[in-house]
């Protein structure tokens, strides 16, 4: 019993996640609704043509009139399918979003695992897709759909609406079966997909090793072997969609048989009991035209149904990630506080920073010094929220805050150059910039005369590498990237370093220039950058 209910509060709880996840309503199931409305008029149509043709009378209109419902039930499908769409697109966009920061910025403090992370941002999102676009307007619509074609069939045939309700029972009763069939065999695929994941992650990025102990045989077959068992559970998920919508289909065949033969055989008077009613032609074609329509819904729902198995087994992974913390824009009127901050890394032997208490005035430049792993990238990682603050806060204007990030310009040790041109490069940190602005920043960062020596300048093309530039572009490049956003925090980590003393020089002066207006933290092991800092913080002894 305990069981149960644990298993029924879990299926609870995940319901409730994917409906938040799932946004607020578009109106893709009153659309669906409309279909249906349609749907009626078209039977409508078929008994009314019917019925002019036998009469003798002018069928136009009733030809119109089918027309017209036709082509309103493509646009109402169609619409409906566009609005599901466009709200799984939302919903994929914020829980990718999810994913990537807590990757980025690990707010649940776990480390990272490359195969979960590929699971959770492309496989366990993707199943989110057919859960929000294709199955709640289909679960909402079924709800009511099939209602408003009974009542519009007990108003022709009360008997025949008694065949369509009774055999509704078998219906219901076999996608429930299915569904939970269903939801076994999904969640062993998707763990196995996870597992190829994690392996095929991992492998990769040890790949060195495995070459140079000559393993690459075993690991290929290792990796085969896990393909060939998410095929396999693959094919089980297939095989049971397969069976549940041959099931399906016949008790749908089975109850628009029986209508088809009660209607033909009261209008012929040929039933072998006697009439509970008086059916003429027009209300049997009405009955036959709407009776497939009250399976539609529910053929729908069915089809979208291992949508929903698929979104249960996702939701498992992705709400074990922690919701994000909202960061509000940060407007410095007061100082910046780092209050007895400790950082430490997981399964690091000691902290990387320690109990540090730091105060930021507005505008201030302040220079931490310090030998190699004392804590000075790491204390510019924690503004940024990319490393693991494990005791102490952070507070701007005396609210604590996960990060500037967002607020702040950066430029790291090592610059990280993109395949593309130098304009592309620049413009990763602020896409919307004019020509104006990155005139600026590249004159502020002294890029001028290594554009003039490049064959086509700012659309000379790098590669990921940065082949052909020197250390000292590298840093320009990164510095210009930075002074291009327009945020009111610079931090620059280690940015002269490695560069002769006139090359350091004229970069040191170049950032004098840029920190001008801005609250300026600056890592470095140079007394000659730290020189031009309002505030120097000497850091302890390296971690």
């Amino acid at each position: 019993m305990t069981t149960i209910t644990h298993d029924r509060s879990a299926a609870r709880a995940r319901t409730r996640w994917l409906n938040r996840a799932a946004g607020r309503r578009d109106g893709a199931a009153g659309l669906l609704l409309l279909d249906t409305m349609a749907a009626i008029g078209f039977a409508v149509a078929i008994a009314g043509g019917v019925a002019a043709i036998a009469a003798e009378e002018s069928a136009w209109p009733w030809a119109m009139l089918m027309l017209g419902a036709g082509s309103l039930r493509g646009l109402f499908a169609a619409a409906a399918m566009r609005i599901g769409a466009r709200r799984a697109a939302a919903a994929k966009r914020e829980q990718r979003g999810r994913v990537i920061a807590d990757a980025l910025y690990r707010t649940s403090g776990r480390p990272i695992d490359a195969g979960l992370l590929a699971a959770q941002a492309v496989d366990a999102v993707e199943a989110l897709d057919g859960y929000v676009a294709r199955f709640l307007p289909a679960r909402s619509a079924a709800a009511i759909a099939p209602m408003l074609v009974l009542a519009a069939t007990a108003w022709a045939s009360w008997f025949a609406a008694l065949i369509l309700a009774a055999t509704l029972v078998p219906f219901v009763a076999a996608m429930i079966l299915a569904g939970g069939a269903a939801a076994d065999e999904s969640r062993r695929q998707f763990a196995a997909l996870h597992r190829l994941s994690a392996r095929f992650g991992d492998r990769v990025r040890a790949l060195p090793v495995i070459l140079a102990f000559g393993a690459e045989a075993r690991e290929t077959e290792a990796i085969g072997a896990a393909a060939r068992e998410l095929a396999e559970r693959t094919m089980r998920v297939l095989r049971i969609a397969f069976l549940s919508s041959a099931a399906l289909e016949f008790f749908a065949a089975l109850s628009v048989a029986l209508v088809a033969v009660y209607c033909g055989f009261s209008v012929l008077g040929l039933l072998p009991f006697a009439a509970p009613e008086s059916l003429d032609l027009t209300h049997a074609f009405f009955v036959l035209a709407l009776a497939p329509e009250f399976y539609a819904p529910m053929r729908r729902l069915a089809a979208a149904y291992h949508d929903r198995q698929g979104a249960e087994t996702a939701a498992d992974t992705l709400m074990a990630i922690p919701a994000p913390v909202a960061n509000a824009p940060v407007v410095l009127t007061a100082p910046l506080v780092l209050h007895d901050v400790t950082i430490r890394y997981p399964d690091a032997d000691r902290p990387a920073v320690a109990g540090l208490s730091l105060r930021i005035a507005p505008g201030e430049i302040v220079a931490l010094l310090g030998p190699s792993g004392s804590g000075k990238t790491s204390v510019l990682h924690a503004l940024l929220g990319l490393a693991p603050l494990s005791a102490g806060t952070i507070a701007a204007n005396g609210t604590p805050i996960a990060s500037i990030a967002g607020q702040a310009s950066w430029a790291g040790q090592h610059p990280l150059l993109i395949a593309g041109t130098i304009r592309e490069n620049l413009l990763l940190a602020y896409p919307s910039a004019d020509d104006v602005a990155l005139a600026r920043a590249i004159a502020l960062a002294g890029l001028g005369p290594m554009l003039a020596r490049r064959e086509g300048g700012l659309d000379h093309r790098l590669d990921a590498r940065g082949s052909g530039l020197s250390g000292g572009e590298r840093r320009r490049i990164a510095l210009a990237r930075a002074l291009l956003k327009p945020a009111p925090f610079l931090l620059l980590d280690e940015p002269t370093a490695h560069l002769d003393a006139q090359a350091e020089a004229a970069l040191i002066a170049t950032i004098a220039q840029a920190a001008r207006g801005r609250t300026t933290l600056i890592a470095t092991h140079s007394e000659a950058l730290a020189a031009i800092a309002t505030r120097i913080v000497r850091l302890g002894d390296a971690a």
